[in-house]
């Protein structure tokens, strides 16, 4: 249930209306309390602004409640006030008041200049050039005052009491939330405190207050403020912070970009700290800044991408007649795809065919639309070729395969060029959707193409193949590639490169494929996001998990070398890891953190997919007692978290009888993990496997395969299928509890995990790698499977 708010929207945008009269997109601290009393969730403290010059009157400091007063400097260009002695607590005495404002006056301007001088990296814009007398004289002109504040004393100043709540507008994902440890030292707490622990964030489009909250619980804050740590005590109700949360994210909500009618947008707006005092929740320092609306990114028409994934034509430029250029090997690579030769044309004046392909000399001879435009040609020729295809209106897609368009600067202007020229075209309802600049290509099962520029004896196509229900979507061509090369068996219906998005984007292809009847599964790697499609992205992401899709996600650029380092790949703006993880997986998508994860979960969401998730409860089996232990020590990270199921009366009988049966009583104990010895057959593999597939407490179950056992029947580097395989195939067919086999005897048994591979099962070389990949997924499922039931309820 949503808790009442009581927000005074006309009183808000008034407040920003006198900041922008003034020629200000800030508020001053007092203005910021006059705001947060707007919002009806929070208790200013009573504070007035003693400008510089003014004589202050006794009555005025008086008028204070209590013994003490606070006194702040006031400057548009001092934004860390303590540091510089800007903050002070002196008794509410008008003398001592008038003493201490004179004092800061002159001694706060000349801290500000030594602190800019040891740090130039923080000096604003205004006072860049400026130095020693100069730069103090500059800082004290810009000082407009002394803020006396009402003291109000906190319940407790223990560590962790003190709580900052902020809302800032991120370019990828708009407006977010955040909320954690305040004080001083929040963003040293960010960095040292356990992920997830000290600050949590959240798209204000994705989540409301009681949502919210329930990621602020998992952290320290939390813990301390309801006072459940040793020696604390509550100081603050459950349903104030829910109002709190509430009513920030209803202004962020209001005061955002995805409001057409909202009159300014907050770009930040934080408390930092609220303090408790008598269950009141006090501000005692704040900033907000704002600005204008400014327009948001012209919607593509998504539906055409099916011209990309499943083209009825195709017309490919940049074929050469007398070299295997790229555009050569991609025409080849199409047709030995299977696509129709007599639905292909080369664009190409002068000549009547190539490889047996009609050409045509341009765009004006074609008879009828084309479906996908391929471009390989130099990255000089695009813009006049891009005036030709918008012109002739006979395009639907284009595929945009030469790189210099914005990965650098001499090629930024170009890529700016192209995108408003498209732009226009899209606004006017015309015009092709473009994938790329610097796209690898695209292979299309079911479209039975393929326009990679890798030819077939750099890497063996599979063409004809069998292929998974997925989806895979990069904005790296190579990682796509190397993905496929060390896991073939990952084999999607569809794998498009997005290069640069200088005009379709992650969030485009996320929104096609989450309506896709042919994909279950959803792969993306993304470097960076355009303007506010991030949200876009996370909305696409929800939906396709509300329909029972999964999606796995991994985000490069979570470090500033990574960031340089994507910036200048596929013209990527990395923007902050920790915000995008956040809105990701709060959307519903499974987050890798490393390359093999990422292929570990793809496989895992292409075979377990249809499988039921009950909880979280894991059963290992294994005849190598190391790795039953393993698979236990590896069910719990930061991120995720199993337990070993307990096992039933009923399941351990079951599990008794087979070991009496097999001769094994004496050598095997039935518990979880199990360990079944060397001595176990592969019957005896697989019917323990069955008893704890079939127990009402277990969730899912690892198997270990050690084919050096003796009485395993896998032979060394056997090509001919192990009769364990068809069992453990039949088994994953019959039950609805996920299984997972680990192989882990190296090349020796390559064989083996192929076989179990052709038959569905998901193999991993180790025990701790299955069961860690194992425990990520279920835990992304059961995500999945809450998004659901709040939507539902």
């Amino acid at each position: 249930m949503q808790p009442r708010t009581h927000i005074n929207f006309d009183a808000l945008t008034n407040c920003l209306q006198q900041a922008h009269a003034e020629g200000r997109f800030f508020l001053y601290e007092s203005e910021v309390y006059d705001f947060l009393a707007n919002l009806g969730s929070e208790t200013p403290p009573r504070s007035f602004l003693l400008p510089r010059t003014d004589h202050i009157p006794d009555e005025d400091i008086l008028s204070l409640p209590g013994d003490k007063a606070v006194l702040k400097i006031v400057s548009p260009t001092i934004l860390h006030k303590t540091e510089v002695g800007g903050v002070r607590i002196v008794d509410k005495d008008p003398n001592k008041v008038r003493s201490t404002v004179r004092r800061m006056v002159y001694e706060v301007p000349e801290q500000a200049a030594l602190l800019m001088e040891r740090h130039p990296e923080t000096v604003p814009e205004p006072y860049q050039r400026l130095s020693g007398e100069t730069l103090v004289s500059a800082i004290s002109k810009d000082i407009k005052g002394v803020l006396l504040v009402q003291f109000m004393p906190p319940d407790s100043e223990a560590f962790g009491n003190e709580l900052i709540v902020g809302l800032r507008h991120t370019r990828e994902f708009g407006t977010i939330l955040s909320a954690g440890l305040g004080g001083t030292d929040t963003e040293l707490y960010a960095e040292r405190f356990r992920k997830g622990q000290a600050i949590v964030a959240a798209s204000v489009e994705m989540i409301d207050g009681p949502q919210f909250f329930e990621l602020f619980k998992k952290t320290i804050s939390y813990k301390k403020l309801a006072g459940l740590t040793r020696g604390q005590r509550r100081i603050v109700t459950d349903e104030q912070i829910i109002e709190c949360f509430s009513a920030f994210i209803e202004v962020g909500r209001h005061f955002s970009y995805q409001n057409p009618d909202a009159p300014f947008v907050l770009q930040e707006l934080e408390i930092n700290p609220f303090a408790f005092t008598d269950y009141l929740m006090v501000p005692l320092d704040g900033l907000c800044k704002f600005s204008l609306p400014e327009s948001t990114p012209v919607p593509r028409p998504v539906h055409k991408i099916e011209s990309i994934t499943t083209p009825q034509s195709i017309g490919i430029v940049g074929v050469s007649t007398t070299r295997m250029n790229f555009g050569r090997i991609i025409l080849k690579n199409v047709l030995d795809a299977g696509f129709n030769k007599d639905n292909v044309v080369v664009i190409k004046p002068g000549a009547e065919d190539v490889d047996g392909v009609r050409c045509i000399p341009d765009l004006d001879a074609l008879t009828d639309d084309l479906d996908l435009l391929v471009v390989a040609v130099a990255a000089q020729q695009v813009p006049e070729l891009i005036d030709e295809v918008l012109a002739s209106d006979k395009v639907n897609s284009v595929m945009l395969i030469p790189g210099g368009m914005g990965e650098t600067e001499e090629s930024r202007e170009r890529a700016e060029v192209m995108a408003a020229k498209v732009d226009a075209a899209h606004k006017r309802g015309t015009g092709p959707v473009f994938l790329g600049g610097n796209s690898m290509g695209v292979v299309s099962h079911p479209g039975r193409y393929d326009t990679w520029f890798i030819p077939e004896n750099k890497f063996p196509k599979s063409h004809g193949k069998p292929y998974q229900r997925t989806a895979l979507v990069s904005q790296s061509g190579a990682f796509m590639l190397t993905r496929l090369a060390q896991s073939p068996e990952i084999e999607p219906a569809y794998m498009i490169s997005m290069g640069n998005q200088n005009d379709l984007t992650l969030g485009d292809m996320a929104t096609f494929f989450k309506d896709a009847d042919d994909v279950d599964v959803i792969a993306i790697y993304a470097e960076g996001f355009k303007d506010l499609d991030g949200l876009a992205f996370c909305k696409a992401v929800r939906e396709a998990v509300l329909s029972g899709k999964d999606v796995i996600f991994y985000k490069a650029g979570r470090t500033q070398e990574g960031k340089d380092a994507t910036a200048g790949h596929t013209a990527s703006l990395a923007g902050d890891y920790m915000v995008c993880e956040s809105c990701v997986r709060q959307a519903g998508a499974i987050v890798a953190r490393s390359f093999t994860e990422f292929q570990n979960l793809v496989v895992l969401a292409q075979r377990l997919n249809g499988k039921e998730i009950r909880g979280n409860r894991l059963a290992a089996l294994s005849a190598a007692g190391f790795e039953a232990v393993g698979m236990a020590d590896s069910i719990e990270s930061d991120d995720f978290a199993m337990q070993l199921a307990p096992i039933g009366e009923e399941t351990l009988e079951r599990l008794e009888q087979l070991f009496r049966e097999k001769r094994l009583d004496s050598l095997v104990t039935a518990r979880n993990p199990l360990d079944v010895t060397p001595a176990a057959d592969d019957e005896t593999h697989v019917e323990a496997a069955r008893a704890l597939c079939n127990a009402p407490s277990v969730d899912a179950v690892v198997i270990g395969l050690v084919p050096m056992s003796p009485s395993l029947g896998a032979k060394l580097g056997d090509t001919e299928e192990a009769a364990i395989v068809p069992m453990l195939a039949e088994l994953a067919r019959e039950t609805t509890t996920p299984i997972v086999c680990t192989v882990d005897a190296g090349l020796l048994y390559e064989p083996l995990i192929r076989q179990l591979i052709a038959a569905g099962i998901p193999v991993f070389r180790s025990s701790d790698r299955a069961v860690s990949a194992l425990s990520q997924y279920i835990e992304g499922r059961l995500n999945g499977m809450r998004i659901r039931n709040r939507e539902d309820s």
